[in-house]
């Protein structure tokens, strides 16, 4: 197993060098120059020449990707085009609440789908079976951008029960520690704080949890009914176990497997499509960073 493992170690490393070749050699190809994108049309020639001094463009290319993988190695991200400051300043201000929100999401749809999965694959063919995947079907296809506003529609301007957009309200205050509110909140010992953050959290996540939440539910009946008709499962049927400890002990184990990796693939996607809804709900994550770059 230990040599499997530095196998697979030792191979990742010309891997990530082949990708970083190819990120350079895109970015060295790609049109434009970038101490003119900086400077604007009319920068005066010496100013040209010195930004680009500045930033190594007037050295030859393998010094140039000398000097991108020496700040590779460093985890050095540079610094933004417009605003000068540092990239993983701007990723540790921001990146958190993407985070966080994918993480709430996942949690909903995680624990709402394979509840789903389990009564529909113990249910099947019943009405609630039905219905749960005709729901499903109906979650992976709605666009999410326009839930969230049906949901912004009826549960904040309808009825008022949550806030409609921002990641707290602008009334609370508490130190912020890792810029995850909900772990500040706590540290802080503010339950107010933890009660609004989570409040402002649940329509984002409730929107972004929708398609995620109907892959798990169809993958966790899928893999439950799979393991329903084995062997094993007639015979602890037949030993007279209850069918509460024969779904939940013996047949959910061995069901889970596929569905744990639907769902650390399906968090990568929500880290990745996120920004509809930040968008949507003024949500102060990965999209702002976004919008910043190209400002």
């Amino acid at each position: 197993m230990t040599s499997f493992i530095i196998r697979r170690i030792l191979v990742v490393i010309p891997t990530l060098l082949g990708m970083t070749v190819i990120i350079f050699l895109m970015l060295a190809v790609t049109p434009g120059d970038p101490a003119e994108l900086l400077l604007g049309e009319r920068a005066t020639k010496e100013s040209l020449e010195a930004m680009r001094e500045y930033l190594g463009l007037n050295k030859p290319l393998y010094a140039q990707y000398g000097l991108f993988l020496k700040r590779v190695v460093k985890l050095d991200l540079g610094e933004t085009i417009w605003t000068r400051e540092k990239v993983s300043k701007e990723i540790g201000e921001r990146f958190p609440a993407t985070i966080e929100l994918a993480l709430a999401a996942m949690i909903v749809s995680t624990l709402f789908g394979i509840a789903l999965g389990i009564i529909s694959a113990t249910k099947q063919y019943s009405w609630f079976d039905y219905a749960s995947m005709l729901g499903s079907l109906l979650g992976v296809s709605m666009p999410v951008f326009w839930l969230a506003l049906m949901l912004m529609l009826l549960f904040s301007l309808t009825l008022g029960w949550f806030p409609m957009s921002g990641r707290v309200g602008t009334d609370i205050e508490f130190q912020i520690i890792t810029n995850f509110y909900i772990i500040d909140s706590i540290l802080a010992g503010n339950w107010q704080a933890l009660k609004d953050v989570l409040l402002h959290l649940a329509l984002p996540a409730t929107a972004l949890s929708t398609i995620p939440l109907a892959i798990v539910a169809r993958m966790t009946r899928s893999s439950m009914l799979e393991v329903l008709r084995q062997d094993y499962i007639k015979t602890a049927r037949a030993k007279g176990l209850s069918e509460y400890k024969i779904v939940l002990k013996h047949a959910l184990r061995n069901g889970l497997i596929p569905v744990v990796t639907v769902v650390g693939l399906q968090f990568g996607i929500l880290m990745g499509g996120a920004i509809l809804t930040e968008t949507v709900f003024a949500w102060p994550g990965r999209r702002q960073v976004a919008i910043r770059w190209r400002c």
